[in-house]
């Protein structure tokens, strides 16, 4: 791992076993992102894309290879020591909000810091400020239902960002909102960017979300290919 990289992946492999069925999905992965850059994967249905992001985030693990995260190997962190690194430093936005529906925006958003042992006052705080630069700064005791799907996605990405984490690992994030919301999330996500220097990397198979990134990579037969070669 360089001084810049924020997150390095060495010879990623991830095989399954169903009944007399062996499936590789990721054969020998290899990847390094640097501080404050953004990266799209993608790849078509059933390539593996998920697979790996669930990999660099520390929510599954490889049949063989490493994964670092800011220069800590995600395979030496016990469980509790896996999370709370996880909760400092990666932060998730997937296609679907996963926001917790009793809850407010702000409880929502506030909840990572919570569990990173932040004060209630603390977290409520951060919470606000991260709503409020989303643009959602007079929605903030709204509950997902009474928001549409842009403000939901809006307030997903406060949540992955208020622990201010070093890197934010998207799903498809613009796979469910129409054509003009899905812009605006993405004029959103290059301020964001450019401020916080935070690194995005986009799981996608949209190209044109691609084109937007610092750097395009393939998944096509469990391997990564770089842009130049696709």
């Amino acid at each position: 791992m360089t001084i810049n990289s924020v997150l390095l992946a060495k010879g990623l492999c991830r095989e399954y076993q169903q009944a007399d069925t062996h499936l590789s999905v990721l054969d020998g992965v290899s990847l390094d992102i640097s501080k404050g850059e953004t990266l799209a994967i993608i790849g078509v249905s059933g390539s593996g894309k998920t697979t790996l992001l669930n990999l660099l985030g520390g929510l599954d693990d490889p049949s063989s290879g490493s994964i670092e995260v800011c220069g800590k190997d995600w395979n030496t962190l016990g469980t509790s020591a896996r999370a709370a690194w996880r909760n400092q430093h990666v932060g998730f936005v997937y296609q679907f909000h996963h926001l917790l529906g009793e809850f407010s925006a702000l409880e929502n958003v506030a909840m990572p810091c919570l569990i990173g042992g932040a004060s209630v006052a603390e977290a409520r705080e951060r919470a606000t400020v991260l709503l409020t630069r989303v643009g959602l700064g007079e929605r903030l005791k709204h509950q997902p239902a009474e928001l549409s799907g842009g403000e939901r996605q809006r307030v997903a990405i406060a949540r992955a960002l208020v622990t201010e984490p070093s890197v934010v690992l998207m799903d498809e994030p613009t796979g469910n909102l129409d054509p003009h919301t899905a812009a605006s999330i993405l004029e959103l996500l290059a301020e964001l960017n450019t401020s916080l220097g935070i690194c995005f990397v986009v799981v996608t198979h949209d190209h044109a979300i691609a084109a937007r990134m610092d750097r395009v990579v393939n998944l096509e037969d469990g391997k990564l290919l770089d842009s130049a070669n696709v």
